[in-house]
């Protein structure tokens, strides 16, 4: 953002925690005097004040940090239920879920008081249902969830041909973290068949150094993905850990709990760790002199300028499908490539699904729908339901054990389950 001088103007950060906005007050305004860009960069506790006449809105938020994120693992874990990231499906995404939803409809509400012109662009997981939650709390909103898994795929197969990103067209459909390549070219070639001949001869698949930055149980091997890619004929297109969740035979026992397919359960420890050398690198460049700038692969900053300045950008995002996507619900939020301009987003249509990849949708969007739902409306039968529909859950047994647990572990962040209770008594 420090980097795109067309955007110069207001950066108001909004936090609940006094001594974190000082510090990425203070990392920000570094950050602009070295980029040399006019930015000024404000700060409130105050999520109203925060809004005021606010032309864009993103959100990046965790309720209850990772002390709730250690109960989405641990209590699962209990009952032989094993989850690489626990974000965004499964018991982890359901109990997330559940906490983020009211936040966020209480932020979509106040946009709706302070800037009801504005764009929400949700940065959030679980993704999908935070997104789908916005549409139904606030309708008339406009808003759109962003997701950076495609770039990482990009990137590998970048890597894979020695290409640009402009050597690529993509026709992508699915769900966040569940989205498909359904047909690729590459410099005007068949994509896919380039992979099945990459990966025919033997060649090594195009894994990031661990060493650069990423802590191992993070790193993206392919070797999931091109197990699908196999079965389905089309290559998923999300980092493996994303991907084990939606399948129930990926994260077992008999597969070592994903590691027979190179994916490592994240620990909270690993996040903690995570967490802690962000934490480092922060106060490094608060007392001493920030890195070099250089561009990320997020797509925020380029989407804001384009709807801000009349530019045109075609990047991957997340919105209510109007039909981009045949033989999936309307209003559902699937995660399709769009054209974003001064007059907004508007999605790419993809049109019909094979079989085989729709039925790995299918499911999956009903159960957001339903989590949603039951999220905003502290419906416990509704989220029992999503529980025992999940791939992840291998009974209503345990479904009802891990629902029971959740709730009580995460009370203090589930007012609309008190309530419910409340108004039944």
């Amino acid at each position: 953002l420090a980097l795109t001088r067309d955007l110069e103007g207001c950066i108001v950060l909004h936090d609940l925690n006094p001594s974190a906005l000082e510090d990425i007050q203070r990392y920000g305004r570094k950050a602009v005097s070295k980029a040399g860009t006019n930015f000024s960069i404000e700060t409130t506790t105050d999520l109203e004040r925060s809004l005021e006449g606010a032309e864009f809105v993103v959100v990046t938020i965790t309720t209850g940090g990772l002390d709730t994120m250690a109960a989405d693992l641990g209590i699962p874990e209990k009952y032989g239920i094993y989850q690489s990231v626990g974000d965004t499906v499964g018991p982890g995404g359901l109990s997330r879920a559940l906490r983020n939803v009211p936040v966020m409809a209480g932020i979509a509400r106040a946009m709706e008081r302070q800037c009801p012109n504005a764009w929400l662009l949700n940065l959030t997981n679980p993704l999908t249902v935070l997104t789908r939650v916005v549409g139904l709390t606030a309708p008339r909103l406009k808003a759109m969830g962003l997701c950076h898994e495609l770039f990482g795929v990009r990137g590998g197969l970048m890597r894979m041909f020695d290409a640009t990103v402009d050597d690529f067209e993509m026709r992508v459909a699915g769900v966040n973290h569940l989205i498909w390549l359904l047909d690729m070219t590459v410099r005007g070639q068949d994509g896919l068949q380039l992979v099945r001949d990459f990966v025919a001869d033997g060649r090594p698949l195009p894994i990031p150094d661990a060493r650069g930055g990423w802590h191992e149980p993070f790193v993206d091997r392919w070797k999931l993905k091109l197990e699908l890619f196999n079965v389905y004929g089309a290559l998923p297109a999300a980092g493996d850990r994303h991907l084990a969740e939606f399948f129930s035979y990926f994260l077992t026992e008999a597969t070592g709990k994903g590691e027979d397919y190179g994916v490592l359960l994240t620990t909270i420890a690993d996040r903690q760790q995570q967490v802690a050398a962000a934490r480092k690198d922060v106060q490094a460049a608060i007392q001493g002199e920030l890195p070099a700038l250089s561009r990320s692969s997020e797509a925020t900053a380029d989407i804001v300028s384009a709807v801000a300045n009349g530019r045109s950008v075609r990047t991957i995002v997340n919105l209510p499908n109007t039909g981009q996507i045949d033989a999936l619900p309307r209003g559902a939020v699937v995660e399709t490539l769009a054209e974003i301009t001064s007059a907004g987003a508007q999605p790419l249509t993809v049109g019909a699904v094979p079989p085989g990849v729709l039925s790995t949708l299918q499911p999956h969007v009903t159960n957001q729908e339903m989590i949603a739902r039951a999220a905003l409306e502290g419906d416990r039968s509704l989220a029992l339901q999503a529980l025992v529909n999940d791939p992840l859950v291998p009974n209503l047994q345990i479904a009802r054990k891990l629902l029971d647990e959740l709730l009580e572990a995460h009370a203090a962040y589930l007012p609309q389950f008190r309530q419910r209770v409340a108004a039944a008594v």
